[in-house]
């Protein structure tokens, strides 16, 4: 008996190495031809977006850039070959895109899009919920999920004409709520649209992948901007909503904040464009990236423990208006 079970557990080992080991080979296996092949990246002003863009320029990529701004367009531009093209790009407004993809497909001509890289994104204003109006909603899902979709349908017929990519910037956001606003929203919507998005388009030969990018510093993580944004929330509040929470509860709330952001996020974004890049060159790219060691072995673990386990855990990190008051 002790040797029978013995001997399985040592197949169930081999099989599982086996598997893992025949794992990491197919996941080094890449595609060639990077001069060939177009990438459309949206967002490319700073951040993940700019970093890509340089990282896939430097690579032979034939790379172009969707900016919000004049600054960041030429800034881009100047640290980049001659390869690299930019174009304005307000993912909001449908003309705007409709411009960037014309614009793409004289660039591409008849080889089609390689790669979409979904990465504009922002998060203000995001806080306490009730401390929310619908216009507040909206500013955010108008940007990280309506202007997603809107640039996927837009950039499709191109993309199948290469039996592209689409990469598609979620967050760990998209899988646990951690706070109030159009962020959160936003980002299980991108999962719930990828995911629809790539059984759909796997007959005509697109991937699909999502990255579930950590806490990492970027101009999403920007506490001074997020800050001012929840003294603007506040500030408008009526009366009887402020003395509920009572007035130390926005100085708890901002100094948890910044507290908790210095601690979980990393300087390193090249941990999240490394996975931008390899769902883009990998001839198996995987269907979704967790980008960071707190997504991989923190949020994404804690996302499938009962509800009770994950709310102790995340209110740890933002205090409860109960805590300020004397009654």
């Amino acid at each position: 008996g002790v040797l029978l079970s013995n001997l399985a557990s040592t197949c169930v080992l081999l099989l599982a190495c086996c598997a893992a080991v025949r794992w990491y080979i197919r996941d080094s296996y890449k595609i060639g031809g990077f001069s060939q092949k177009h990438v459309f990246i949206t967002g490319c002003d700073s951040g993940f977006g700019n970093l890509l863009a340089r990282q896939l320029d430097q690579k032979g990529f034939r790379v172009i850039g969707g900016c919000l701004t004049e600054k960041g367009a030429k800034d881009l531009a100047a640290a980049t070959s001659p390869r690299l093209k930019t174009t304005l790009l307000d993912v909001t407004d449908s003309a705007s895109i409709r411009s960037a993809v014309e614009f793409v497909s004289r660039e591409v001509e008849d080889r089609g899009l390689w790669g979409l890289v979904n990465n504009a994104g922002r998060s203000v204003p995001i806080g306490p919920t009730q401390w929310m109006q619908l216009e507040d909603f909206t500013k955010v899902l108008d940007v990280n999920l309506i202007g997603v979709i809107d640039v996927t349908l837009q950039f499709l017929p191109l993309l199948k004409k290469a039996k592209g990519r689409v990469v598609n910037v979620a967050s760990i956001a998209g899988r646990l709520s951690l706070t109030g606003g159009g962020y959160c929203l936003s980002k299980w919507g991108v999962e719930a649209f990828s995911d629809s998005l790539r059984r759909d388009m796997h007959p005509f030969g697109i991937k699909v992948s999502i990255i579930e990018p950590g806490f990492f510093k970027t101009g999403v993580t920007n506490v001074d901007l997020i800050n001012a944004d929840l003294r603007r929330l506040w500030t408008r509040l009526p009366q009887e909503i402020k003395d509920s929470y009572k007035a130390t509860f926005l100085d708890n709330y901002m100094r948890m904040q910044g507290f908790s952001m210095n601690i979980l996020c990393s300087p390193d974004i090249s941990k999240v464009t490394w996975c931008m890049e390899h769902a883009l060159t990998a001839q198996y790219p995987r269907t979704r990236y967790g980008a960071g060691w707190d997504a991989k072995f923190f949020w994404i673990p804690l996302s499938y423990l009962p509800s009770f386990v994950s709310d102790f855990v995340v209110n740890m990190f933002l205090p409860s208006p109960k805590d300020t008051r004397n009654d």
